[in-house]
């Protein structure tokens, strides 16, 4: 219970993170929770498969907030998602099991890398110019494998990769945050459903584990993040977009570095 206080800071600002860029907030609720984790004195050779799980887990509830709240702006355009969905689900299958198969040292460093190269792209091309054109439909599956894979590999909603995919695809911001946190949906339940299987065997995990994922951590993170999802989907309706990147590129920088230094 001590701990409960730091799960509902993480869950507020990861559903404010999903509603305001379309991204599940799992590069902030993934280390954010290794730290918990590892103050709690979990084992250590667990606590970034754990980490991630759950923050897929919260991310599969907060996604739907989000999207919901996106959809009510008309900003979702749901035929996209459905070309990406099947890349989406493999890919993210693909990530829990190769995440599996890593140590927590290495995924933590695979965060922290992560997260430092989505805050250089924001800080260097906050709102990238439109390239190309939308591409068909088997393009779109291998871009959400690819994009499901890396999102489950260090536990995102995708939107870090997603929303640029889109923006380059000929979407505007506000419409490839929508559809970003639409696609959140398919690779948080596919990834979380992979670390539950993938953990389900593993021995020395302690009560209150569903495989990879903290049930307790998962209770109160998600039940602040889902709140908060609309609430940060109104603002990104309202509020300057460069702003806010720019904003997020800097808390990145302090998590990635965090991440790179913090876990031995």
């Amino acid at each position: 219970m001590e701990f409960l206080p730091y799960f509902i800071a993480t869950g507020i600002l990861s559903g404010l993170l999903a509603g305001l860029f379309g991204v599940g907030g799992g590069l902030t609720t993934v280390p954010i929770l290794a730290l918990i984790l590892s103050a709690q004195g979990f084992p250590e050779a667990h606590v970034m498969q754990v980490a991630i799980g759950t923050s897929l887990a919260v991310i599969a509830l907060t996604a739907l907030s989000s999207a919901r709240a996106h959809h009510g702006h008309r900003a979702v355009a749901w035929k996209t998602v459905g070309a990406l969905v099947p890349g989406l689900v493999l890919g993210a299958l693909l990530g829990a099991w190769t995440a599996h198969g890593l140590s927590t040292v290495v995924l933590a460093r695979i965060v922290g890398v992560g997260a430092l190269a989505v805050a250089l792209k924001m800080l260097l091309q906050a709102d990238p110019r439109v390239r190309y054109q939308a591409p068909g439909r088997g393009w779109l599956t291998a871009a959400g494998t690819g994009i499901g894979w890396a999102s489950a590999l260090i536990g995102i909603g995708g939107g870090s990769l997603t929303v640029p995919f889109l923006r380059l695809c000929g979407y505007e911001m506000r419409q490839a945050v929508g559809t970003s946190a639409a696609a959140g949906i398919p690779i948080a339940w596919a990834g979380a459903a992979g670390f539950i299987w993938t953990g389900w065997q593993v021995q020395g995990l302690p009560a209150g584990q569903l495989g990879y994922i903290s049930l307790p951590g998962f209770a109160a993170v998600a039940a602040a993040s889902v709140l908060m999802a609309p609430v940060g989907a109104r603002l990104a309706h309202r509020l300057p977009q460069i702003w806010l990147q720019r904003a997020f590129a800097a808390l990145l920088i302090v998590i990635g570095c965090t991440m790179l230094l913090g876990i031995r």
